[in-house]
């Protein structure tokens, strides 16, 4: 651990900007900056995901480039952390390799789609309460708040979130049962731990995914055993 003392931020500058503040002191020091990772800076990547006095993404519930230093007081002591997981080995600083997210993706593989043109917009008709928890769902942006926040680093918050979103969608209904036995086994290859119900997971998202899509990958999972999947 290293100490830094930033002096002259603005209570309306964004985490990130403190961070680059600092970065350039450093660099105008001669020292090493500090690697961190982003992109958008919108909220919508999630790259810029770190543990800020022991909460993931900091004392908001949003992500870090969108929390500002107004929630902090003057001459305060912030701890800052990559985020720690077996499954994200740290790369450099506070940046971590989750590419282990990407694979659970890629396990879940394909939909089935009719090639050609696009479909008339009306013409699968999707109830408007399957379509509104598939929504909310698909707002999962990986960053990986949820990993780090749980005390067994599992994953079974985003896993989960990818099989609810795709489970109530036509397209996604035909291959539904493998996906979700593929992407389990994917996350417990990349050494996810496992999930024991704290809610740590859903309470740091900053997309507010609720708890009960577990429930869902639960419930679909205990139905391909049935099917022998």
């Amino acid at each position: 651990m290293h100490e830094y003392q930033v002096r002259g931020i603005s209570e309306e500058s964004s985490f990130l900007e403190m961070l680059d503040v600092l970065n350039e002191e450093l660099f105008a020091r001669g020292e090493e900056p500090i690697a961190f990772d982003s992109d958008c800076r919108e909220g919508i990547c999630g790259q810029c995901g770190i543990v800020i006095n022991g909460i993931a993404h900091g004392p908001e519930v949003t992500t870090t480039c969108q929390l500002h230093m107004r929630s902090f007081n003057d001459g305060d002591v912030i701890t800052i952390e990559p985020w720690r997981a077996e499954a994200f080995p740290i790369i450099k600083d506070l940046v971590v390799n989750r590419s282990a997210l990407d694979r659970i993706v890629q396990a879940g593989g394909y939909i089935s789609v009719n090639t050609g043109a696009a479909p008339d917009a009306n013409g699968t008709p999707v109830p408007k309460q399957d379509a509104d928890r598939a929504f909310e769902a698909a707002a999962c942006i990986g960053c990986g708040a949820c990993v780090a926040a749980c005390p067994n680093a599992s994953a079974m918050l985003f896993t989960s979130a990818k099989v609810t979103h795709l489970h109530l969608l036509p397209q996604g209904k035909p291959e539904n049962y493998r996906r979700v036995v593929n992407m389990l086994n994917q996350m417990d290859e990349e050494g996810f731990g496992s999930c024991t119900n704290i809610g740590e997971c859903a309470a740091v998202c900053p997309k507010q995914i609720p708890l009960d899509v577990i429930s869902t990958l639960n419930r679909q999972l205990g139905k391909a055993a049935l099917k022998g999947v």
